[in-house]
C-alpha cells in the first residue's frame, strides 16, 4: 500500500490576531509586537466575553447555594473541570484539581506528598526548575529531614542523563522525581517517559511542571509517566488567577489536603475532621469560579484551531526564529539550538549589554520581551549567566514580529557596543 504524507495545514494567523484586540496596540510610533507569552499569553475576546457573561448572568457561589443561580454557577465550574480533563486525556474528571496557579499545584503536591517524607529519603529535581518547582521541595525536605538531590544539565542546555546514571541520582532512596517538561529559559523538552520509568522502577512519584508545555502542544496524561502534573490558565489564552493540578485518582485519593476550610471536608466535629475525596478535599473555600469558565473557554478557542497545528506553527516560527537570531553577531543563544528539540521560548544574551537595558529599548520600540532570570536563578548561574533576555512567541505570533524582534536587537546591539558596528 502506498503510504500517504499527512501534514498540517498553517494557521490562518490573521483571523486568529483579529481576535486579540490587544494586538492592535501601538507603544508610540510602533506597532506591539508581543513576545513575552511564556510570561503570560494574551487572551482572546472569547475568553474575556464567556468570563464577562458569566458575572454578568450566573454569578454565584458553587455547591452551597441552591437557587438558580447557583446551580448555574456549579453547573458552569464543574463543566470547566469536565472540559480540562478530557483536553489533557485524564481517565476521569476527579482527577482535575483547580487552584490558584501552578505555583500553587506544585506546592500542593509537595506539601501533601512531602507529609510521607523521613530522614534518608531523597527528593530528585533538576537546575533547570523553575523556583516553583525547587523552593515548594527545599521547603519539603527542610520539614521532613529528606536530602534534595539535582540533574545537572550539560552546556548545550540538556538535562544531564548520563551524569545522573554515574552518579545513581534515582535509586532506591528516591521518593519523587520532580521535574520540568519544558524550560521556561532554555526551551529544552525533557524526556518524562524516560526518566518516569526509572522513577516508577524504585517505586517514587513523578511530578511534572507543564506550564510551559500545555499550551503549546498536544498532552495525553495516560500515556505521559507523570503521577501528578501541574500547570496554569493564564499561559493558555486563559485567565490569571487559576491553576490546574492533575493528578491519578488513586494518588490523590491517598494524599492528605493542603488547606483547610469549607467544602474540602466530609464532617467537622470540635475534635475531628473528615475530609471529602478528590478533588473537593484539595479545593478550600470558594473556588476560582469564573476563572474556570474562562479556562473552559480558552480550551475552547484552542481546541478549535487544534493543538496540533499550534505546534507545528510555532515549530515553524521557533526554526525561523533561531535562524535569525543566531545571525546576530554577539548574540549568544542558552539552550538548543533545534527548533524540533526546544519550545518556543528563546533565551539570549547580547555580549555587553544587560538583559534589562535590552529590554527597555526594545520596548521602547514597541517589542515586549522579558529580561531577568525568569524564575530561574540556579540555572543562569549554572550556565555562566547572570541573567538573560527571552522572547517567546504563541499562536497569534507572525514571521514579521520575528523580524521586528532581530531588527530591534541589532539596534539596541550597535546602540550599547558600536564596535560591532553597522
Amino acid at each position: 500500500m502506498e503510504s500517504r504524507v499527512v501534514t498540517t495545514p498553517p494557521l490562518d494567523v490573521e483571523a486568529i490576531r483579529a481576535d486579540f484586540p490587544i494586538l492592535e496596540r501601538r507603544v508610540g510610533e510602533w506597532p506591539l509586537v508581543y513576545l513575552d507569552s511564556a510570561n503570560t499569553s494574551q487572551k482572546p475576546r472569547q475568553v474575556v466575553e464567556a468570563i464577562a457573561e458569566h458575572y454578568l448572568q450566573h454569578n454565584a457561589n458553587v455547591a452551597r447555594a441552591m437557587h438558580l443561580l447557583g446551580a448555574e454557577a456549579t453547573e458552569a465550574f464543574e463543566g470547566a473541570r469536565s472540559t480540562v480533563a478530557s483536553f489533557i486525556g485524564a481517565s476521569r474528571t476527579e482527577e482535575v484539581v483547580f487552584t490558584k496557579n501552578a505555583s500553587e499545584a506544585l506546592n500542593l503536591a509537595a506539601h501533601s506528598l512531602g507529609a510521607s517524607l523521613r530522614a534518608g529519603d531523597e527528593v530528585v529535581i533538576s537546575v533547570m526548575e523553575h523556583h516553583s518547582n525547587i523552593v515548594p521541595w527545599q521547603m519539603a525536605c527542610e520539614r521532613s529531614g529528606a536530602t534534595l538531590r539535582w540533574f545537572d544539565v550539560t552546556d548545550e542546555g540538556r538535562l544531564d542523563l548520563e551524569g545522573a546514571r554515574r552518579d545513581s541520582l534515582i535509586n532506591e532512596r528516591t521518593r519523587v522525581v520532580a521535574l520540568t517538561w519544558v524550560s521556561n529559559v532554555l526551551g529544552t523538552r525533557n524526556p518524562i517517559a524516560d526518566v518516569a520509568q526509572q522513577a516508577h522502577a524504585v517505586g517514587a512519584t513523578v511530578v511534572v511542571d507543564a506550564s510551559q508545555a500545555v499550551p503549546h502542544q498536544p498532552i495525553d496524561v495516560a500515556t505521559l509517566g507523570a503521577d501528578l502534573v501541574a500547570f496554569t490558565a493564564h499561559k493558555m489564552c486563559g485567565p490569571t488567577g487559576l491553576g490546574v493540578l492533575w493528578g491519578r485518582y488513586e494518588l490523590l485519593a491517598e494524599l492528605p489536603p493542603f488547606l483547610g476550610g469549607g467544602e474540602m471536608i466530609e464532617v467537622v466535629e470540635m475534635q475531628r475532621s473528615t475530609y471529602a475525596p478528590p478533588p473537593h478535599r484539595f479545593e478550600a473555600g470558594t473556588p476560582p469560579i469564573a476563572q474556570a469558565v474562562g479556562l473552559g473557554a480558552a480550551i475552547d478557542y484552542l481546541s478549535a484551531i487544534g493543538m496540533d497545528a499550534i505546534a507545528h506553527h510555532e515549530q515553524v516560527l521557533t526554526e525561523y526564529a533561531l535562524d535569525k537570531l543566531t545571525s546576530i553577531d554577539g548574540l549568544v543563544l542558552l539552550g538548543p539550538t533545534e527548533a524540533v528539540e526546544r519550545g518556543s521560548a528563546l533565551s539570549f544574551n547580547l555580549q555587553g549589554v544587560h538583559p534589562h537595558d535590552v529590554m527597555q529599548v526594545l520596548d521602547s520600540r514597541g517589542v515586549a520581551i522579558r529580561g531577568g532570570h525568569h524564575c530561574a536563578r540556579p540555572l543562569h548561574k549554572r550556565l555562566g549567566h547572570q541573567s538573560s533576555t527571552r522572547a517567546s512567541s504563541y499562536l497569534y505570533t507572525t514571521p514579521a514580529e520575528i523580524d521586528a524582534l532581530a531588527d530591534a536587537l541589532v539596534f539596541t546591539r550597535n546602540y550599547f557596543a558600536p564596535r560591532f558596528g553597522g
